[in-house]
């Protein structure tokens, strides 16, 4: 295990407890590196949205969790957000969530000439998403083959 999913999986074990007792659902935990410095961000929601009062909230009993258990070695910067609309489906729970609901799908590589696809989420699995289109063609995608999927958002 690498120490980025270390620390990830670490943090998510000390964190589930502290949202789930506010009532809040933990959506992600990631520890990246961007523009030389690393990020510790915990992604929190709840029926209705998070407030920033409720990021504030998490935020300052996570730190002082954090700064007991030290197991971090580098420095870093701590975020707790939203995970706001654009989200990507990442886990289990993501998919099931979304299941009868619409999606964006980017690929890597395109399939009939395009590499951007919308539908409803009709099936999942570890391995393959299938989405019914707005023609009801029915598409399945392999995962490996997702440069992103997300819910689609129409402003």
């Amino acid at each position: 295990m690498s120490r980025k999913d270390d620390y990830e999986q670490r943090a998510e074990k000390l964190l589930t407890p502290m949202v789930e007792s506010r009532g809040f659902e933990l959506v992600d935990v990631e520890y990246v590196k961007e523009g030389g410095n690393w990020y510790l961000r915990a992604y929190i929601d709840k029926e209705g949205g998070i407030t920033v009062d409720d990021c504030e909230a998490v935020s300052r009993e996570f730190s002082d969790c954090l700064d007991r258990e030290d197991f971090i070695e580098d420095s870093y910067i701590l975020e707790v957000s939203s995970p706001g609309l654009g989200r990507p489906l990442k886990k289990e729970k993501d998919y099931r969530r979304s299941l009868g609901k619409e999606l964006e799908i980017r690929t890597f590589r395109p399939i009939d000439r395009q590499k951007e696809f919308y539908g409803i989420l009709k099936a999942y699995d570890d391995s393959s998403v299938t989405i019914e289109t707005e023609e009801g063609r029915e598409m399945t995608f392999q995962k490996s083959d997702l440069a992103l999927i997300r819910l689609a958002f129409d402003f």
